[in-house]
C-alpha cells in the first residue's frame, strides 16, 4: 500500500494531474490537517516556490533569507491566530513527512513575501528619513453587476501582474473545505494559505478580488498580516460588510489593495479601498468598479501616496481609461465571454494601437519600451501571469474560468529574454518558459476520497 494512502491526515484530500498548467488539489478539515495535505501533497513544488521566492525576495530588498526570516518571526507570527498557525504548521509538517526541510517560518516568510516592502519603507521613512522606494503594482481586475451585465448579475475579472519568476509558479487552483468557515475555490501558490493574487469565491455566495494600491507607504508594526486577514475574509464573509470588517480589523498596512467584492445571493457588489489611515467603502446593485492600481480617494492619494494622479500618460491612468472605455461599450452585454476579452485586452489608449506593453490591460512589461514605477527598469521579466473569470451562476456552482500565463496567446522564453537582456542574468537559475494556456473551467470537487497517487511519487 502506498505510504499516502496509509496516512490518515490526508483523508479526503487528493491532487489531481496538471491541467493547461493548473495544478488542483483538494483538501479539507481541521486546520493542521488542511496544512499537512497542503504540504504532503505539493511538497516538491512549495520547495521549488521557496527558492524562487527567496531569490525574488532578496534581490528586491537587499536583505538576506536568514535577515526575512527574523523579520517574519518578529513583525508576522505575532499576529498570526492559532487557526493558521496550526495550518502552517501542518504545511511543515507535511512537507517534512515528504522529506522536506523548511520550518514554519519559511513558511511565514514565503506568505508575507508581498508585505516586505511595505515594512522595510516604513523604516526608511521613520528611521533614516529616506524616501520610500514604489512598490511593484500588481493587477487589473473589475466587476460589475445590474444594466452593464448580460443577465444583470454579477461579473468578475481579474489578471495577475508580477515577475515571470514567481509568477510561473502561480499555477495551483486550491479547493479548502475547511471545518470551519465556508468552502473556498482560489487561485495561488505553493505553500501559501491565501491566494495572494487574491481571486477566489466560496460557498455563502461571496466572490472577492482585488488590485494594488500603487505607490502606497504606510505600516503597523502590530497588526495583522494581510496575508492572514485575506484568508480569514474569504473563509469566514457572508456579506460585503463581512469582508470589509475582516479586512480592516487589525489591518498593518501591508499589501494595500482596492477590494472588489460581490455578494451573488444579493447581486450587490463593492470596492473597499483600503488604505492604512482611509478607508473606503463603496456599494452598488447597479454599476461596475475596476482596478488597475489606481487610487481613488483624494485624501488616501495626498496621504498614503506618492501616486502621479495628475500624469494621464501614467500607465495605471491609461489603464482606468481602457477601462471605462470598455465597460461603456460593453454595458447591458458583459458576460464571461467578455471578461476573457477584457483580461487580454492589448488595446494601448495612447497609441491607439493593439500593442500589449505596460498600459495595456493585459501586462507585457517583458515587451515595454520604458517599464513601469515599482518594477525594475525595461524589459523586466513581467507581466501578466495568469487571468480568471466568473459570473454568479458560476459561483453558485463553486466555479470559475482560469488562464495560467498569458492567456492572451503570447508566450515568453526565458532563455531568448536572457540572451538580449543579460542584466537579467541573476534570475538565469530559476526563470522558467511561459507558455500561453488556453483558458480551463475549474469548479469544486465531488465527494472523493481517493488521492492521486502521482502526488506520493
Amino acid at each position: 500500500m502506498a505510504a499516502w494512502a496509509r496516512d490518515a491526515k490526508l483523508a479526503g484530500a487528493f491532487r489531481q494531474p496538471e491541467q493547461n498548467g493548473w495544478i488542483y488539489v483538494h483538501l479539507e478539515g481541521k486546520p493542521a490537517a488542511v496544512g499537512y495535505q497542503h504540504g504532503y501533497l505539493l511538497a516538491t513544488e512549495i520547495e521549488d516556490n521557496k527558492r524562487a521566492i527567496e531569490l525574488s525576495t532578496t534581490h528586491e530588498t537587499g536583505k538576506t533569507w536568514d535577515e526575512l526570516r527574523a523579520i517574519s518571526k518578529k513583525i508576522f507570527w505575532p499576529g498570526i491566530p492559532t487557526e493558521y498557525r496550526q495550518e502552517l504548521t501542518g504545511i511543515a509538517d507535511g512537507l517534512h513527512a515528504r522529506g522536506g526541510k523548511l520550518d514554519v517560518i519559511d513558511l511565514v516568510t514565503m506568505n508575507a513575501y508581498m508585505e516586505f516592502d511595505y515594512y522595510l519603507n516604513s523604516l526608511k521613512r521613520r528611521k533614516d528619513h529616506q524616501p520610500a522606494d514604489v512598490t511593484a503594482e500588481h493587477c487589473s481586475a473589475f466587476i460589475a453587476t445590474g444594466n452593464y451585465t448580460k443577465d444583470g448579475k454579477i461579473v468578475i475579472g481579474h489578471n495577475n501582474w508580477t515577475d515571470y519568476l514567481t509568477g510561473t509558479r502561480w499555477n495551483v487552483i486550491f479547493d479548502i473545505a475547511p471545518s470551519e468557515g465556508h468552502r473556498i475555490l482560489m487561485d495561488g501558490m505553493p505553500g501559501l494559505i491565501h491566494s495572494a493574487d487574491d481571486f477566489g469565491i466560496n460557498d455563502a455566495g461571496m466572490m472577492i478580488t482585488e488590485t494594488t494600491i500603487s505607490s502606497f507607504h504606510g505600516f503597523n508594526e502590530h497588526g495583522i498580516p494581510e496575508f492572514v486577514r485575506a484568508r480569514k475574509a474569504m473563509q469566514y464573509s457572508e456579506s460585503i460588510d463581512d469582508f470589509a470588517r475582516y479586512m480592516e480589523t487589525g489591518n498593518n498596512g501591508g499589501y494595500a489593495n482596492t477590494w472588489l467584492i460581490g455578494d451573488r445571493k444579493t447581486n450587490e457588489i463593492g470596492r473597499l479601498e483600503l488604505g492604512l489611515k482611509n478607508v473606503t467603502l463603496t456599494r452598488s446593485r447597479d454599476g461596475y468598479f475596476a482596478g488597475s492600481n489606481f487610487p481613488i480617494n483624494p485624501k488616501l492619494i495626498k496621504e498614503e501616496t506618492d501616486y502621479p494622479a495628475d500624469d494621464p500618460n501614467a500607465p495605471n491612468n491609461c489603464r482606468h481609461r481602457r477601462w471605462d472605455q470598455l465597460m461603456a461599450q460593453y454595458k447591458g452585454r458583459i458576460d464571461v465571454n467578455a471578461a476573457e476579452k477584457f483580461e487580454t485586452d492589448h488595446y494601448d489608449v495612447i497609441t491607439h494601437e493593439i500593442d500589449p506593453n505596460e498600459r495595456t490591460l493585459c501586462g507585457h512589461i517583458d515587451r515595454s519600451s520604458r517599464g513601469m514605477p515599482g518594477w525594475q527598469p525595461p524589459y523586466s521579466p513581467a507581466g501578466v501571469a495568469n487571468a480568471k473569470v466568473s459570473d454568479s451562476a458560476m459561483a453558485e456552482r463553486m466555479s470559475f474560468i482560469a488562464g495560467a500565463g498569458h492567456p492572451c496567446g503570447v508566450e515568453f522564453h526565458a532563455a531568448a529574454h536572457l540572451k538580449q537582456h543579460p542584466e537579467f542574468a541573476w534570475e538565469a537559475p530559476l526563470l522558467h518558459d511561459m507558455k500561453a494556456n488556453p483558458w480551463t473551467v475549474f469548479q469544486k470537487a465531488g465527494d472523493v476520497k481517493t488521492a492521486v497517487a502521482e502526488a506520493a511519487n
